[in-house]
């Protein structure tokens, strides 16, 4: 996979959570810089790069930002890894304003939405034990995560108990979905009744300024 100007790279995904198994994928999450000048003409450069084997996806700075500061949390925790496998010094700044990304609308809404997601899979996959306990897993992972980050404007991406997370796993896959239900609604209330210590907008100049940084490092 032959991705340029790479800025940061980590293993993201379940390995970085503490709950890789023997059959888990190792995932890989990055961003890199197009050449100013790619985006001088008709088109526009590359977005993303996507592969499978081994799996892995880079996005362009500019789409990085935008689904940054759009609260994803799959896109988000790059900046918030304990350790990467490439930095440069502008990823270094750009983890040094992952802060200026944050809001606490977008960060409610994204991480519910995708925990969401989540239930609505682990229901239409309720006859595959394996699928269905990883949806669970993740379902609470995405409430765990984002609500300490709506709380305290700080995200942990390693799980502190991560036994919790695969029982939680195990027993909604053994038929209690319910249960799955029950922990959703009860970090929604939890949500609705926390004063966020996140910003009711993200700092969308600091992201633009350290976007524009980029450019000028990479101007062809």
């Amino acid at each position: 996979m032959d991705v340029r100007n790479v800025l940061l790279d980590g293993v993201v995904g379940s390995t970085a959570y503490g709950l890789a198994g023997p059959d888990s994928d190792l995932d890989r999450l990055g961003l890199f810089a197009a050449p100013a000048t790619a985006f001088h003409g008709l088109s526009s450069p590359q977005e993303s790069v996507v592969s499978s084997k081994p799996d892995a996806t880079y996005h362009e700075a500019r789409r990085y930002c935008s689904l940054a500061l759009g609260g994803n949390p799959t896109v988000s925790e790059l900046m918030w890894l304990d350790s990467h496998e490439v930095t440069t010094p502008l990823g270094e700044e750009l983890i040094g304003i992952r802060s200026a990304f944050l809001s606490a609308k977008r960060t409610r809404d994204a991480y519910l939405g995708y925990a969401t997601q989540q239930f609505r899979k682990l229901k239409a996959h309720g006859d595959a034990h394996r699928r269905t306990a990883k949806h669970a897993r993740h379902l609470l992972r995405l409430c765990t995560q984002g609500y300490e980050l709506y709380a305290t404007g700080s995200l942990r991406i390693r799980l502190d108990d991560p036994q919790r997370f695969l029982d939680f796993g195990e027993r909604v896959a053994a038929g209690d979905i319910e249960h799955a239900r029950e922990v959703m609604a009860g970090y929604e209330e939890a949500f609705d009744g926390c004063a966020s210590a996140l910003p009711d907008e993200p700092d969308r100049r600091t992201v633009e300024d350290w976007l524009l940084r980029v450019r000028a490092a990479f101007p062809a």
